[in-house]
């Protein structure tokens, strides 16, 4: 009988022992069982080999060179072959940005004061540019800590050699400013005067334009003025 009593005085210790245990003892056990939920990325504008491989057959189409030095880079910039890009209210240019790669081909730069001025005119706010021109040496030093980065030789290497790419931040967007982006983009991707991607690490666009912009940006211009008379 004594032994029978104490074996339920030890249960009922157990008991109150338990729910005296602090809550977060019971949910840390529960949260290494939880299954987390992850969501897939699936960007509208998605990178690809094969979008690489065009980006680097317009340079050639071009015959541009791959930018090797600083001293390749600097007689181009003296010779106007790369233009600066001028901020603006409606521009900004990342303070990251060396002040001899805040450059790029004349019709990059026709690009982006023409979306950052639409994109002013939609959110008072302006855009920014993470990254323009780069030199082989540069991106041959980026791919040190930079995994993802595009090599600085053959068939994929990076557009930004050659002074037509620049990168758009992405990083503090709202909703709407995110998807107003990306239609912008992807309308002139699908016309072919474009090649862009979405880059989830680096949080930015990654934009390559055609000389065709400058076409196309002449044409529409000469629309509007028809059409105003």
């Amino acid at each position: 009988m004594g032994a029978k009593r104490a074996l339920i005085t030890s249960s009922v210790l157990a008991l109150a022992l338990a729910a005296t245990l602090p809550v977060f003892a019971a949910s840390r056990y529960t949260s290494k069982h939880r299954r987390v939920r992850r969501v897939a990325w699936n960007p509208v504008l998605k990178g690809s080999t094969e979008s690489m491989l065009r980006q680097n057959e317009e340079i050639d189409r071009l015959q541009l060179p791959r930018i090797a030095d600083n001293e390749q880079l600097l007689e181009l910039e003296r010779t106007q072959e790369l233009v600066p890009i001028q901020e603006s209210k409606a521009l900004r240019v990342s303070p990251s940005i060396q002040t001899d790669k805040r450059f790029c081909r004349p019709w990059c730069n026709q690009f982006l004061q023409d979306m950052s001025q639409a994109y002013f005119n939609e959110f008072h706010a302006p855009l920014q540019v993470n990254s323009a021109v780069r030199t082989m040496e540069q991106q041959q030093k980026l791919r040190t800590h930079n995994r993802n980065a595009a090599p600085e030789m053959g068939e994929h290497a990076s557009s930004h050699l050659a002074g037509i790419t620049v990168d758009l931040a992405k990083r503090g967007l709202t909703r709407a400013q995110h998807l107003w982006i990306e239609n912008y983009l992807k309308n002139l991707r699908d016309q072919g005067l474009i090649e862009a991607a979405e880059e989830r690490r680096q949080a930015c666009f990654h934009v390559m334009v055609s000389d065709r912009y400058t076409e196309w940006r002449e044409a529409n211009a000469l629309a509007d003025k028809i059409a105003r008379e």
